[in-house]
């Protein structure tokens, strides 16, 4: 009986604790603060936006997993139902945790290490997330070695599905070889980067069974006559990049997202450092849990449901890129109407149908409406440690509306590419939507 009783009390003070720190601590603001030295990482890694998408992906499942089987909070969803992740043995071996919530950021500090090639960076921000943990008693000494342990084995566990994922792969695949004729993509200005992840689509989605059920409706077939829909989206696009106001270019400018932007000065490259299109989506929705003041278990919950989702997104998105294979406007207008032209924003390296900001960030603003509701509003601050201003949004529909049409007036994607990736987006995120809200009725 006084067994019983003993491990009663133990739970209660735990739970107590787990309350009282709970209560104290701004979560979300601390998750949000070290997953961006993830992000920083990835800037100084050029890591594409699909690859970066899959860093995200991965990173915040180490935390939600922690979450999922150490806090024993209801709040915290289920995301792995329907994934491929269902069958895959999560149990992990701990004894009972003061803080699961340090564990789970530490575990994803320790997956983005192992993941990215300059993860060795993020050694010293585990060492500086383990100092400030102590110093705030979010953890305590005499317990650390275990909690330690525990971010270690679902960081290994992790990493053993993203090995698996066909990442590895993928260098051992063809190269890609740009196609001869009019109408098919080709390395653009300034820098005339190769394609960049040609076989993506080779890479295991989460939530997708079938890419090619994701399809857009097909594109406008090139055709430089007068009248066609082509000619007319490419003189949209001449006209548009050279009338634009200064809020469009603003606007423009705020969703650039390209971390493969490059300056010369003189016979030097200059690369300027940009966050990618997940990696903005990712900074909104730390944005939002801040302001709805969530919970740790349901921060870490939104955080890889949004990550996730953004790692299928990119793998529909480039699919289509690659079978369609198609020219970008920069290459169009350059031959045909104005060789001086340049966009607004410098052209991405890789095939332009679809818009992949179109596409992941309907399917990201999706996932937010889903959670937060329909007229959240925010004020996005994810451009500002780049220079760029804060900007407010009235929903994140309305936000993801305007990263769409960003990609017109920067000059690098054709209407029909924007408007049917927005389609491709909604589809995704209203199919993962479904799924997570189905399984957590």
């Amino acid at each position: 009986m006084k067994k019983h009783l003993f491990g009663f009390f133990t739970i209660f003070l735990l739970t107590q604790r787990a309350i009282a720190v709970e209560e104290k601590v701004d979560w979300p603001k601390l998750y949000a603060e070290q997953l961006f030295h993830i992000t920083e990482v990835m800037v100084t890694d050029v890591a594409s936006p699909p690859v970066a998408a899959r860093i995200y992906a991965y990173t915040t499942l180490a935390s939600y997993i922690i979450t999922k089987e150490c806090t024993g909070d209801f709040s915290n969803k289920e995301i792995l139902t329907e994934t491929y992740l269902q069958n895959y043995d999560w149990s992990i071996t701990h004894s009972p945790l003061s803080s699961p919530e340090f564990s789970a950021i530490l575990a994803m500090l320790k997956v983005g290490q192992a993941i990215m090639p300059s993860g060795y960076l993020l050694e010293a921000t585990q060492k500086e997330w383990i100092d400030q943990a102590l110093k705030d008693k979010l953890v305590r000494k005499k317990n650390l070695t275990e909690h330690v342990e525990l971010a270690s084995q679902v960081a290994e566990k992790v990493m053993e599905i993203a090995k698996k994922d066909g990442y590895l792969q993928l260098s051992t695949l063809t190269r890609y070889t740009p196609q001869k004729g009019e109408g098919f993509w080709y390395p653009t200005p300034p820098a005339y980067i190769s394609a960049v992840e040609p076989e993506w689509k080779t890479i295991k989605p989460f939530f997708i069974k079938d890419l090619k059920e994701y399809d857009p409706a097909p594109m406008a077939p090139f055709d430089m006559s007068e009248g066609s829909s082509f000619h007319t989206q490419l003189i949209e696009v001449y006209q548009t990049t050279n009338e634009l106001s200064d809020e469009r270019k603003l606007i423009a400018n705020f969703w650039d997202c390209n971390p493969f932007k490059v300056e010369f000065s003189g016979h030097m490259a200059i690369g300027v450092k940009k966050i990618s299109p997940g990696g903005h989506w990712i900074g909104i929705t730390g944005i939002a849990a801040q302001k709805a003041k969530l919970s740790f278990a349901e921060t870490a919950y939104i955080h890889a449901l949004v990550g996730m989702t953004l790692h299928d997104a990119f793998i529909s998105c480039w699919k289509v890129k690659y079978d369609t294979d198609r020219i970008r406007p920069e290459t169009v207008i350059n031959q045909k109407i104005d060789q001086r032209w340049r966009p607004l924003l410098q052209t991405p390296p890789f095939p332009e149908y679809t818009s992949g900001h179109s596409v992941i960030s309907r399917a990201s603003a999706v996932i937010l409406t889903g959670y937060f509701g329909d007229d959240f509003e925010f004020v996005d601050s994810s451009e500002t440690y780049f220079g760029l201003p804060e900007r407010p949004f009235p929903s994140f529909l309305y936000a993801s509306e305007e990263a769409a049409i960003s990609r017109l007036y920067g000059g690098i994607h054709f209407r029909d590419a924007i408007e049917e990736g927005v389609k491709q987006g909604e589809k995704i995120g209203d199919m993962i939507w479904t799924q997570v809200a189905q399984a957590n009725n």
